[in-house]
């Protein structure tokens, strides 16, 4: 299986979604952060490890209290995600930071400020 084809993408797809709802309902940790959403899956092709990108809204210490509660929970995901997701083999889940959205809403903050003093200036 390459990795851009269609039946990798479909794979990519509902292990994302199977992950974001063991995430959000199967695990009880207190570290993890309820506001932690999968951005993006990249499984790859002999389905043996998967990139896991997650985005976790809050400070740098909820973040990392949420990729370590992620990663002492792996067995369990990865049992959850066997018995929901048909696959020959359960891939090696690693929980990667996405600070995407975070980057892009601290962006927005600049460009409002610039325009906002463009405007006084005018």
């Amino acid at each position: 299986m390459r990795k851009n084809s269609i039946k990798n993408t479909r794979i990519n797809g509902e292990v994302q979604r199977e992950l974001a709802n063991i995430i959000r309902g199967g695990i009880k940790d207190p570290r993890i952060s309820p506001l932690t959403s999968v951005v993006a899956v990249e499984v790859a092709p002999d389905l043996k490890t998967c990139k896991a990108y997650i985005s976790v809204l809050g400070d740098s210490e909820a973040q990392k209290a949420t990729l370590e509660g992620l990663k002492s929970a792996e067995g369990y995901i990865r049992r959850e995600l066997a018995h929901t997701v048909n696959l020959r083999n359960t891939p090696e889940i690693r929980f990667i930071l996405d600070q995407s959205i975070e980057y892009g809403v601290h962006m927005s903050k600049i460009i409002d400020e610039v325009t906002v003093k463009d405007d006084e200036n005018v």
